[in-house]
């Protein structure tokens, strides 16, 4: 019987796991796609003047990045799954299926948008999501730089997200710095 488990990241989680894992696998998830769609009011912005985090929301696919856990090693890393990904508790953590890249199905663990939380920002066309993320800064830096952050990773992946870079463009548009 296989009692590993598995996670599911589509942002950060997928260049920067910060846990034990037995393997990483490119995977997709079919139902949902990644969007700036979670004020943030700490790292990336202020109360005074949000920025916008990574979430996922209903529609088309997502390519992330899928990680099976040992067993023993699942109440540590669940543990710092919760604290990681939800400190403000704008996610909800569900079990997902997952298609693999070799074609095998998983269910994984992961983290959508809260639609019922405070923060969430809604489904936002990409030009309000440039318009808010443009000159955003907060504890963790200037919100372009998430953007950026995200949009380098993903080439390096192999994810060539072409919302995130349409994204990533404006927002250089709206700075002044493309």
């Amino acid at each position: 019987m296989d009692a590993d488990h598995w996670v599911f990241g589509y942002g950060s989680l997928m260049w920067r796991p910060g846990f034990a894992y037995l393997d990483r696998h490119a995977a997709v998830l079919h139902g949902h796609r990644r969007a700036f769609c979670i004020h943030s009011v700490h790292h990336r912005g202020t109360y005074e003047r949000p920025g916008l985090v990574l979430g996922l929301i209903s529609g088309g696919s997502v390519r992330g990045a899928a990680y099976r856990v040992a067993d023993r090693d699942w109440p540590d890393v669940h543990a710092y799954l919760l604290e990681r990904e939800q400190p403000t508790e704008t996610y909800v953590e569900r079990r997902v299926g997952v298609r693999l890249t070799d074609g095998r199905p998983v269910e994984a663990v992961t983290f959508l948008s809260d639609r019922r939380h405070s923060q969430w920002a809604g489904d936002l066309s990409l030009e309000d999501q440039a318009v808010r993320i443009a000159g955003a800064r907060g504890l963790s830096g200037r919100n372009i730089d998430y953007l950026r952050d995200l949009v380098q990773h993903l080439q390096a992946e192999g994810i060539h997200d072409r919302t995130m870079a349409s994204l990533l463009a404006r927002v250089e548009e709206l700075e002044g710095s493309g």
